[in-house]
């Protein structure tokens, strides 16, 4: 996957803090970071100050509140998880083109609640997921994807009845509709790029890093 690390809105979510190297470099070349209220104390402790610290603020520390009480967005509502309430931030502040980090590990629950919302967030911004083995990205429309020859790739879909058609994957799919979250995964690139067709979705496709 090509993509340029420079001048991207980096959202820190609650999850674990990042470890691998790709997830960092989005962080230390962001144009502008937004946490999450419960990663504020991860993000801060390795150097950062963010932009906006969005949340219900149950997870942040009264002496975080009032050190940094001029970056706080409260939104109590409970409708919404606080990755949402900073998507949504972002959105309707003009930040569009975004980047996810720290948004898997610790509940699972809340990994597979996170991954799954990025077929919601397509539908208003350019967004990605970045975890500490590789990328998640919906896909609104068919689409070409860049690649490298076999790279580890697994497909998602919301809606079961989509059917999603794939070349250059090792297996592919022929009018293929995703039942199941394991239907499409552990595929792997035949080469530098592979096309993924389909009507309706959206679709979220996993890469993982190059070894």
């Amino acid at each position: 996957m090509k993509d340029n690390k420079i001048s991207k809105t980096v959202i820190v979510a609650d999850g674990t803090f990042p470890k691998h190297m790709i997830p960092l470099e989005y962080i230390r070349n962001a144009k502008r970071i937004i946490c999450c209220d419960g990663s504020a104390v991860n993000l801060i402790a390795a150097g950062y100050i963010p932009e906006a610290i969005v949340g219900d603020m149950d997870s942040l520390s009264k002496e975080l509140a009032e050190r940094f009480a001029d970056l706080l967005f409260i939104d109590e509502s409970q409708d919404t998880n606080d990755l949402t309430k900073a998507v949504t931030w972002c959105r309707d502040m003009g930040y569009n083109d975004l980047v996810i980090v720290g948004a898997t590990g610790k509940r699972e629950d809340h990994t597979i609640g996170n991954i799954s919302l990025l077929a919601e967030y397509i539908k208003d911004v350019n967004v990605i997921m970045i975890t500490d083995t590789g990328f998640f990205i919906p896909y609104a429309m068919s689409s070409e994807i860049t690649s490298f020859k076999g790279q580890q790739v697994s497909i998602f879909s919301i809606n079961s009845e989509t059917e999603i058609t794939t070349k250059g994957l090792r297996y592919p799919l022929n009018n293929t509709k995703i039942t199941n979250w394991w239907v499409a995964t552990l595929n792997e690139a035949s080469g530098n790029n592979f096309t993924l067709e389909f009507n309706g979705g959206p679709v979220i496709v996993y890469l993982k890093f190059k070894e």
